[in-house]
């Protein structure tokens, strides 16, 4: 079960990384240009960085407190605030109509909840 919750807190740590590098460095129109990235055409350049620099404070979340064994107890935390991240996503791309990313998001929601779990748990 540990390393089951290091594997996945890794795999979303590596998501939350690339989506955080993304959003914080890539320029918003060029973001509104891709797939997936058409939500940033009604967001403020602001609010998009905001939320990559969210992101990769969550790849750090995910994986230095557990690691450094220094306030292990923010892995849930940050995992529980990955979910609020990945409803909005979920609500985001579902107005868009972008039902694949919604299944992305969710599948992303459930691995989330999985170490919240199971890092509580122990």
């Amino acid at each position: 079960m540990h390393l089951a919750l290091w594997i996945t807190a890794g795999l979303l740590a590596a998501v939350a990384l690339l989506g955080g590098i993304t959003k914080t460095f890539i320029p918003k129109e060029k973001l509104a240009a891709q797939h997936g990235g058409e939500w940033t055409g009604n967001a403020s350049a602001g609010f998009v960085k905001a939320l990559g620099i969210l992101e990769l404070l969550a790849a750090v979340g995910l994986i230095l407190p557990a690691a450094l064994d220094i306030a292990p107890v923010m892995v849930p935390v940050t995992a529980l605030c990955w979910i609020l991240l990945m409803v909005g996503a979920m609500v985001t791309h579902g107005r868009l109509g972008q039902f694949k990313l919604v299944m992305v998001n969710s599948i992303y929601l459930v691995l989330a909840a999985f170490v919240a779990g199971g890092h509580l748990a122990a």
